[in-house]
């Protein structure tokens, strides 16, 4: 079975990480606290570099992430025939759910880290997939 996805939507899936990502971790948002979870100093002065290659980083994998969810939501569409985009959504919640939700809260127990800090990074990863789900759901294959 041939698996169809459209490149588009997954490129705008992509992109959208990066806005939810802007979005969530502004200090208006979840910034503050999370920067003061992760002793993260906004006033540190990144060299540009660094930058360009961390975001180019973050898209690549963000690439990644829409890619394999149109994968996954093509086949559980071809299986389910619900709509795309309920499968798209459903698809989205029980692997993040399953891969993402459930392995950071193992990492950060076993790395101490503050409940609050799962919390916000487990909720921005949600908003990410529901935001590439919506996108995928409305574009299709």
């Amino acid at each position: 079975m041939d698996v169809a996805v459209n490149y588009w939507a997954i490129f705008l899936a992509a992109v959208s990480s990066m806005a939810v990502g802007a979005f969530w971790y502004t200090p208006a948002v979840f910034g503050k606290p999370w920067m003061k979870l992760t002793k993260v100093d906004p006033n540190r002065p990144q060299p540009t570099k660094k930058l360009v290659v961390t975001f180019l980083l973050t898209f690549i994998a963000s690439f990644f992430t829409a890619y394999i969810l149109a994968h996954v939501t093509s086949l559980s569409n071809h299986f389910f025939h619900h709509s795309f985009m309920q499968d798209a959504l459903s698809t989205a919640f029980w692997l993040w759910l399953g891969f993402t939700a459930a392995r950071f809260l193992v990492h950060d127990l076993f790395e101490a880290r503050r409940k609050k800090l799962t919390i916000i990074n487990a909720g921005h990863e949600l908003l990410t997939v529901v935001v590439m789900a919506v996108i995928i759901g409305l574009m299709g294959v």
